[in-house]
């Protein structure tokens, strides 16, 4: 028999959604991991179906996993799955991300967490008026924690006027803030003194890139526009919204902002923010 010692088993760290393709989070996720010394890997997992979904879990349970992230369209879909969740979860309604506990699988959402401070580096948001376009999982967590970090007023913008209302009451009664619906009716304008606009969509991400339908006459420069694709960075509504003099967030710095929380989460090391936009640079090539 052989004296060699063998390595430690690699931890493995993933992501489920669709699609998931052109998202940078794992190339970001191992290089941080490299950076500490960490024997960890990030699986970048697409499940194509809701009824796939639920073995993709226990699977990652099986295997070992030491914590996974849940991007759209599962964010709700999941929590059925998971064996609890955080109060986060259960005021938003939605997870992003699952930590294990003596192999108990708990659901935690910190979408809402990581836009705020991301909005914060450019802009208060403290009595300010918001409006968001969609309102699924990640939505919903960015209308609660926007609300609860002192914003005047909140409307949501859907297509769907279940989905909008749901929302919208949901921030009223989680935060006090006045959460109000909008309908999406063709080209989107925003209510007269709407100081931060987000879109919680997909539209805008590659490679389709296909632009958010906008009443740009209705945004005055002066507005932050905020977006969370993360590829490309700078979406088409960025895009215009620079060229118009608004202040804008992209969905990269949202990004870096919630991983660094769940990498603090999963290992327990507090991460330097930049060994965080280091590693996302180089992930998308910057």
């Amino acid at each position: 028999m052989s004296d060699r010692t063998l390595p430690p088993q690699k931890k493995m760290t993933g992501m489920f959604g669709h699609p998931v393709a052109e998202n940078p989070i794992d190339r970001m996720f191992d290089a941080v991991y490299a950076h500490y010394g960490l024997n960890w890997q990030f699986w970048k997992c697409d499940i194509r179906s809701a009824d796939e979904l639920p073995a993709a879990i226990r699977g990652a349970a099986a295997l070992g996993f030491s914590g996974f992230c849940i991007t759209v369209p599962y964010k709700i879909a999941a929590i059925p799955n998971l064996d609890d969740v955080d109060e986060d979860v259960r005021i938003i309604g939605a997870a992003n991300y699952v930590t294990f506990d003596g192999g108990r699988m708990i659901g935690h959402n910190n979408d809402g967490k990581g836009v705020v401070k991301a909005i914060e580096k450019v802009t208060p948001i403290a009595g300010r008026r918001v409006a968001m376009l969609g309102a699924g999982g990640a939505g919903r967590a960015m209308a609660v924690e926007i609300a609860r970090a002192g914003a005047a007023q909140m409307t949501l913008i859907t297509r769907r006027e279940s989905q909008g209302t749901e929302v919208a009451d949901r921030v009223t009664r989680a935060t006090g803030v006045p959460g109000a619906w909008m309908a999406w009716k063709g080209d989107v304008t925003i209510p007269e003194g709407t100081d931060i606009l987000l879109n919680a969509t997909h539209l805008g991400s590659a490679p389709e890139l296909e632009p958010v339908p906008m009443d740009w006459s209705s945004i005055a420069p002066g507005t932050t526009v905020v977006d969370v694709i993360t590829n490309p960075r700078i979406t088409p509504l960025l895009e215009t919204a620079l060229g118009r003099g608004c202040k804008v967030v992209d969905g990269v710095e949202m990004l870096v902002q919630l991983a660094m929380q769940i990498f603090e989460a999963w290992t327990g090391i507090a991460p330097d923010e930049a060994v965080f936009q280091k590693a996302v640079a180089a992930a998308l090539a910057e």
